[in-house]
Order: structure tokens, then C-alpha cells, then sequence
């Protein structure tokens, strides 16, 4: 049984990681760290999860020789200092995106795991999202021939753009790339196209980022200026093509209070996908299925990773190299003149 504390107790926590562990019988969560200056915010939530521990005092965390994992789930900015101390501490860590701000400070994070024998990794769950499965499976088919050309779309319409401290690449470029170099590995090269739209000078929130391997192309796309939505995936091969419903944004959602129960069912067939290929000289039209997410697949990695010594399913030159590709697109953005 690996005992969990989480550091943090926003909605990533609540949804994309108590609910994926709490049927287990091989992982239990034990505690909640929230600082003083946010327990009033997350305080109508506590009652909810009286298996858990909350606690204030995160030495008190790091002290339990009962913990084995910690789940960082704070602000960006304490993802890097909070890794160090947890790996200094002797636990295993588990590190919402973006893992660091840059490739060098996730070099670091690394060696430490390394030195001390411990296993750190970045919560890239969207590898394990309902329509990039479906995306996967389409691909390992070879319906579609060898792959010519996938474009990967998430985009808005905010006529005031959307930025933070880190742009829209560290928030939602960090899922989409990630997601290209999972399925498709290191590229040859990288082109950038990445503007200031509305904050010129600041941050980016507008890229076209292409990633080459040999004869084919990937690219990310996000942009605040889509009325009209793009699918979320296009592919095109030697043999046919395939494409994926627009995304469908949850950041308007209504909030409720409670424990979140998962929705294991699968895509109404509105969102399925349309794969169409020849046969022969035959054209042949299909929908393919969406199922759901399933995130849990962190936590059985994690697992295999400090129980057995498995592989990472997400390996440490990958992280590296995702960030990498922000840093650059970043810098880009800034010195983006209109």
C-alpha cells in the first residue's frame, strides 16, 4: 500500500486525483497540505473527505515515515522548491505541469531523484484523455497509412486574450507538446510561429508550433481569435485521414461542492471521430469511437516505477525537452513586434 500526501487542494486535486485513487486498494491517500493563508478557500470542501488528514504543517508531512509519495498541486511557481524539498526528504514525487519553468531547473529536479534513489515525474495526464486515446489507437491501426501531416488545436475566444505570469504555453502548450512528443517522440527540428496578440511584449497567446520528423509534420496550435472551431485533431496519411470533434472547454463550468464522481462512460457519439481510408480501390468511411479518460494510468506507472523499478510513462529526456520547445517559443512571443 503507498501512502499519499498532496500539497494543494484545488480542482486538479478534488478531479483529476482523489477520484482515480480512492477504489484502490494499492494506493491511499493519507493528507492534505494547504497553507494558513488558503485554508479559507478550500474550507467548504474539507467536510467531504473526512478519511483525510488537512494539515498546515507540511514538516509534519515530510516526518511520516508513512508517506512514500507527495503530490504537488500548488501554484507554478512552487512546483520546482517543493520537489527539492520532498526528494531531500526521501519521498517519491508526483509534480502537476508545468514541471519547472525551465529545462535546466528540471535537469536538477532529476539528478536529485537519481542521487537519492527516488522516482519524480510530472502529472502529464492528457496523455490519457478520452479523444487522444482514440487519436492513438486510429494511428497503431494503419488504416491511414504512414503519417503525413497532424494538427492538434485548442483554442479560444477571448477578445481580451488570456495571460498569466506564464502564458498560454505553460498552460495548456505544456498538455499539447507533451502530447506530440509522447506519441510521436524527439523531433528533428522545431519551427516557431508565436505572437503577443493582446499583450505585446509580455506572453505569448497565439502559436503555430511544427514539429518535423522526416517526411511528416505535427503541430500545436492555441489561439484567443477561434470563433469558429478547429477539430481538435486533423491527420492526414499516405492511406487517409481522420479528425476529432472541437474540444469542449470546462473552465465555465458550473462549481459544485462535494465529492467528484468520475464519468466512466463513454463519448456521446457527437464527439466520436471520422477516420476515412482506402480499402483497395474501395473509399471507406468509418466513425470511430471516443472512450473515456483514464488518469488513474499515472498512479499504475507510478506505482511499477517505485514498487517494481518499471519505466516512467513519462520519461525524464521527454520533460526536458517539452520544456525546451516553451522556452524557446516563449522568448519568441516577448520579442513578437505587430
Amino acid at each position: 500500500m503507498l501512502n499519499v500526501a498532496y500539497v494543494g487542494f484545488g480542482v486538479s486535486v478534488r478531479e483529476y486525483h482523489l477520484p482515480y485513487i480512492e477504489d484502490r486498494n494499492d494506493i491511499r491517500a493519507k493528507y492534505i497540505f494547504r497553507r494558513n493563508e488558503d485554508i479559507p478557500q478550500f474550507a467548504e470542501y474539507e467536510p467531504y473527505y473526512p478519511e483525510l488528514t488537512f494539515t498546515a504543517d507540511f514538516d509534519s508531512i515530510l516526518n511520516d515515515p508513512e508517506i512514500s509519495l507527495v503530490v504537488v498541486s500548488a501554484p507554478d511557481k512552487f512546483h520546482v522548491p517543493y520537489a527539492k524539498q520532498i526528494l531531500s526528504a526521501g519521498k517519491h514525487a508526483l509534480i502537476e505541469k508545468p514541471f519547472a519553468p525551465t529545462a535546466r531547473e528540471a535537469r536538477e529536479v532529476f539528478a536529485l531523484a537519481r542521487e537519492k534513489g527516488l522516482v519524480c515525474m510530472p502529472n502529464q495526464n492528457r496523455r490519457f484523455d478520452a479523444d487522444f486515446l482514440a487519436l492513438k489507437e486510429v494511428i497503431a491501426s494503419g488504416k491511414i497509412g504512414e503519417l503525413v501531416r497532424l494538427e492538434s488545436h485548442y483554442d479560444y475566444f477571448r477578445p481580451g486574450g488570456w495571460y498569466d505570469h506564464l502564458g498560454t504555453l505553460y498552460n495548456l502548450g505544456v498538455h499539447t507538446t507533451d502530447q506530440i512528443i509522447s506519441l510521436l517522440g524527439m523531433p528533428d527540428s522545431v519551427r516557431y510561429d508565436v505572437r503577443s496578440i493582446h499583450h505585446p511584449g509580455i506572453g505569448d497567446d497565439y502559436y503555430d508550433i511544427e514539429l518535423f520528423y522526416g517526411n511528416s509534420k505535427a503541430s500545436v496550435n492555441t489561439s484567443m481569435c477561434v470563433m469558429i472551431d478547429y477539430p481538435r485533431f486533423t491527420l492526414h496519411g499516405t492511406n487517409g485521414s481522420f479528425t476529432l470533434p472541437p474540444v469542449i472547454h470546462n473552465s465555465g463550468k458550473k462549481k459544485t461542492v462535494g465529492r467528484h464522481i468520475i464519468d466512466r462512460n463513454p463519448a456521446p457519439e457527437s464527439r466520436w471521430g471520422t477516420l476515412v481510408y482506402m480499402s483497395g480501390r474501395e473509399r471507406i468511411t468509418e466513425r470511430v469511437p471516443v472512450g473515456c479518460a483514464h488518469y488513474e494510468r499515472i498512479y499504475d506507472s507510478l506505482i511499477e516505477a517505485i514498487e517494481n523499478g518499471g519505466e516512467k510513462c513519462v520519461k525524464d529526456d521527454e520533460v526536458v525537452k517539452v520544456l525546451e520547445i516553451l522556452e524557446t517559443a516563449t522568448e519568441a512571443a516577448k520579442s513578437w513586434k505587430q
